[in-house]
């Protein structure tokens, strides 16, 4: 459960390295592109495991859970700043 739990977490911080859409997150990425990788393949390796859970999760209309990671993990990031410029 807690490897499932960080790779959520890493596929919520994780943007496409390569292409067209490149910097851009994955969870991001339009759906007609992650379906052209279903057809053609996904990549080998990490990024290729979380394309195809970025396509499980659009297929059934749940990104919303990725969303919600990176949007507590941008409120951790300006509570950390806001500390850092308060102390």
């Amino acid at each position: 459960m807690i490897q499932d739990k960080q790779f959520l977490i890493d596929l919520a911080k994780m943007k496409m390295p390569f292409g067209k859409y490149k910097g851009t997150f994955l969870i991001d990425l339009p759906e007609q592109y992650i379906v052209w990788y279903s057809n053609k393949g996904f990549p080998a390796g990490k990024l290729g495991k979380q394309m195809g859970l970025v396509y499980e999760l659009q297929l059934n209309g749940l990104e919303n859970i990725v969303k919600e990671i990176q949007r507590r993990d941008a409120l951790i990031d300006d509570n950390a700043i806001d500390h850092m410029r308060n102390s």
